[in-house]
Formats: C-alpha cells, structure tokens, sequence
C-alpha cells in the first residue's frame, strides 16, 4: 500500500511539474483611445502567446507594405522548413507560392503555422532572424514583457508574452494600420478551389467585435484578443489561459459587456503614429536618446516622471508635438525603462572611434546578448553600408533598471551614416543617426 501511495504522489508531483508553467487565467480591458486600463487580473502575468503571435507577424507584414518593400501581390515562396510546420496550415508544398494577401488571410482565419513561417523567412531571411525583428518591434511597441522565438506561436518555452502586452498589440495594429487592420474580421477566404473558414466564433455573434485573433496550445491555454467598438467607444479585450474555447469567449463577452460603458467617447486612439523617418540627435558628451517607434504607446505620466533626465534635444519633426510638457528625449527617457529587463550585468563599453565619425543606433535590448545578436542579424541582411562596421552595445541604467543600446559606428561622414540609416528606415528598422563621441 506505502508503494502505491508514493507511486501515486511521485505521480502527481511529475504531472503538476509537467503542466503549463505559465498557463493562468489573465484579462485585461483596455480603452483603445486614452490607454487606460479599465479591468484587469493578472495582466502581468507570464503567459505563451500560442498564435497570437501571428498578430505580430502580420504587424511586421504590415508595415513592411507600408514602407514599400513588400506589396499584396508579393510571392512568398515555401521552402522546406516552412512545409514542415505543424497543423493547422495551408498545406502548401516546398516550392509553391503564394501572394501576400493570401498568406495573411490564412493566419487570419485558419491560423496557418506554415503561412507564418514562410512570411517570416521572406522578411527576415530565416525564422529565427525574424523573430528576433518581432522582439525588437515589440519593445518598441512598448511590450517590455514579450519575447517572439517563432512567427507562428508553436509551442516554445521562450516565447512569452503578458495580456497587458497583447492589448498594447492589438491597439497599435488599429492605430497604426486602420485600413489594413479590416482583414482580421474575415470571415472566410477562398483559396485554390477551397473554401477556410475563420473559428473566432464570439467575433460573429458578439455586437461590434470586429477582431482580433485567438491562440491555443496545450502550454498556453485558450487565449483571445478581441477589439469591439460601441459608438465612440473603442477597447481591447485579451483573455489569456482559459480552460476552454467556450469558456474564454464567455468570460471576453462577460468582462466587455460589463465595463465598455466605462470607456471615453473620443475620436482618437493612443499614440497616433507619424511619419517615419531617420533623425539626427544633436552632440553630446550626455547619453543619447533610444530610438523613439512613431507608434510607442508611452503614457503622459511616463514621460513626466523622467523629464529630469531629459538627454539632449532631438533634431528634426519625427517626434513633433506628440508628447505634451515632456518633449522627445522625455519620451526616449520613458522608452528605456520600458525597455528594460531584469538588473542584467554591466558590459564594459567598447571604444568608438575617433572624433568625428558617426554612429547609428537601432534599438535598445534587455540583454547585452540579445542587443549584438540582433546588431549581427541586421547587418548580415542589409550588408552594403553596414557590411564593414563596427557593432557596438553599450549599459544605460535608469531608475535601477539596465537596457543595452544596440549601435553600429564607424561611419567615416554623416553622408555615409544617414545612407545606411535610410537603408534600415527601408527595411522595417528604426535607425537613430548621431555623432560619435570622443
């Protein structure tokens, strides 16, 4: 009998090892027009996204149509990898090709792995390089809490994200794509001689809901991220681990149709975004503003708390007026400590050059590592104007929190760096140019 209970309690101790470590009940309801946070549990509570990561994914599809370096009508090849991809998918063999749109209107409504694999080796070259452009994106998004390893949302440990996360995603694809933003309510799409049929069924029953996306996998639980609109009123509701497809529509439909009376009646969303564009940062012997995404979602607070480190002024209208009484580089200032991780450890600077040539900066990144990892990642895709610089990470700590900027220097004239800077701008990347110090 002692066998058979310590069988069974080793038992259950392995099963509650092996369950989801981050799968939990999360929900947050967002007002999409000022950013407050209506109701929330648990909203920054680690979670996997499962596809809702694809939201990113077609972010990054977005806006890459946007700058011009892709169009609807694009093929986007399969290769090999890309057909192996795990169900549910397009079923697409290594070699074929489809267009664009068709590539986003499958992960919109089928939710196809392979679809978002081959979208993201036609972007970054391989999966792992563009997940690494999607956790870049995102910290610029201001999603300080997630980290993409896949396009798609497979299963992967390292793949995290948090509901408050997520409604920051959502509200910057309406924002910042509010033509484009209109596929996520597809229905269905005919594709080759077949009819696929979209499956976020509150979003067909549920008045005003005209999106997003929803998400699944054994590790994440049944997720959702949904977007309705009742007159003025705009909010963004995510539910992340719930114990059923049902059960999850239920509570979104429960926590919208209880607090969206609470939400503002502007005309707005936060942040509206501007046009972007490379910016020029005035010399220093003080640190250098992060680069600022045209879409950050920074709370005016945020900005105010840190206008007593304000850096130098930025040159240029790529921030405008957007940020009333904080300015700019307030706005950076804030940018970093979104940014930043966990305390990681100091890097010891390596020297620039000489006086007078000039650097840019890409992003800033929670670890020394990931900041080279994604400086070597960008220059072996762009070459040319970075082929032969030098990358360079550097620690800034703020208010006890670290982010390690991620720059490429070396640029012999300003001509030169403003080159590449317009070469990044082009390839989806932001890009900060300035001179370097002595």
């Amino acid at each position: 009998m002692s066998r058979t209970l310590i069988a069974l309690s080793l038992f259950v101790s392995i099963s509650m090892m092996a369950s989801p470590v981050f799968a939990g009940s999360a929900q947050l309801l967002l007002d999409a027009r000022t950013g407050r946070v209506i109701a929330s549990e648990n909203a920054d509570m680690p979670n996997h996204p499962a596809s809702l990561t694809k939201m990113m994914t077609i972010y990054m599809v977005f806006d890459a149509i946007r700058r011009g370096t892709l169009s609807w009508d694009s093929p986007v090849p399969f290769s090999k990898y890309a057909s192996s991809r795990p169900p549910t998918k397009l079923r697409l063999k290594p070699g074929e090709e489809i267009t664009v749109r068709e590539a986003v209107l499958g992960m919109v409504t089928l939710s196809a792995n392979d679809a978002a694999a081959a979208m993201a080796e036609k972007l970054g070259g391989t999966e792992e390089n563009f997940a690494a452009m999607m956790t870049a994106k995102a910290r610029q998004l201001g999603m300080p809490n997630t980290t993409f390893v896949n396009a798609s949302g497979l299963p992967d440990d390292r793949q995290i994200t948090t509901a408050r996360d997520m409604s920051t995603l959502g509200v910057a694809l309406l924002r910042d794509f509010p033509r484009d933003y209109a596929l996520f309510s597809t229905r269905s799409f005919a594709f080759r001689g077949r009819t696929i049929n979209g499956h976020n069924n509150l979003m067909y029953r549920y008045k005003g809901m005209d999106g997003i996306k929803t998400g699944y996998t054994n590790a994440s639980g049944y997720n959702l991220v949904s977007a309705v609109a009742d007159g003025k009123r705009r909010v963004i509701g995510v539910i992340m681990g719930g114990r059923s497809g049902a059960s999850r529509d239920n509570l979104m439909a429960q926590l919208i149709t209880k607090n969206i009376g609470k939400a503002s009646d502007g005309n707005s969303l936060i942040a509206s975004a501007a046009p972007t564009a490379p910016i020029v940062v005035a010399q220093t012997t003080g640190s250098i503003p992060l680069p600022l995404d045209r879409s950050a979602p920074i709370d005016r607070r945020e900005v105010a708390s840190v206008s007593a480190q304000a850096d130098a002024p930025v040159l240029g209208s790529r921030f405008g007026n957007a940020y009333a009484g904080g300015g700019a580089n307030n706005a950076a200032a804030a940018t970093e400590a979104l940014i930043a991780g966990a305390h990681p450890r100091p890097l010891k600077p390596i020297p620039l050059h000489r006086d007078g040539t000039w650097q840019i900066q890409i992003a800033a990144a929670a670890s020394a590592e990931e900041a080279m990892s994604l400086l070597q990642m960008v220059r072996d895709k762009i070459g040319g104007p970075l082929a032969d610089r030098d990358i360079y990470t550097e620690a800034v700590t703020r208010n006890g929190a670290t982010v390690y900027r991620a720059r490429f220097t070396g640029f012999p004239n300003k001509d030169d760096a403003q080159s590449a800077c317009e070469r990044l701008v082009k390839s989806s990347y932001d890009c900060v140019l300035m001179p370097a110090r002595g």
